[in-house]
């Protein structure tokens, strides 16, 4: 005799799949988007990211991957002349990444493309808020 699983294990594969096919669908947007500007996702994605003067180390942390694979985008991305290094204005062992104009023209773009039919977009900013939040408080648990 088999007994049926638990409802709350149901309920929480059930938000699993749902939680991994909107990562997949938001994936899958930053790629197309990416394409239109000649950009890769992750280079996409560093730039998404870069909202102001930054480590590597917290350029890697907000791309949720290795310093190291940080490094390898943002020297593609230097060498487009869309960020250059700089020194870090209190720590001499660091470098700052900062976007120079190219590059902020180009992630303005970039923005506003993501913006266009974002998986997103079915919710309104309230629920998109409520979602961030419900979000947030999961990942803070772990």
């Amino acid at each position: 005799m088999t007994t049926s699983p638990e409802p709350q294990a149901i309920a929480e594969r059930e938000l699993c799949g749902l939680v991994n096919g909107l990562a997949q669908q938001i994936a899958d947007h930053v790629r197309e988007r990416a394409v239109t500007l000649g950009l890769t996702a992750a280079q996409a994605t560093a730039l998404r990211e870069m909202t102001g003067p930054m480590t590597m180390r917290e350029l890697a942390e907000r791309m949720s991957c290795e310093p190291s694979n940080a490094t390898f985008i943002v020297d593609k991305l230097e060498r487009q002349g869309l960020i250059e290094r700089r020194a870090h204005p209190t720590d001499r062992r660091a470098k700052h990444l900062v976007l120079t104009d190219e590059g902020d023209a180009l992630r303005e773009r970039l923005l506003d493309l993501l913006v266009q039919d974002s998986p997103l977009a079915a919710l309104t900013a309230q629920q998109q808020r409520v979602l961030q939040g419900l979000l947030e408080q999961a990942l803070i648990r772990r």
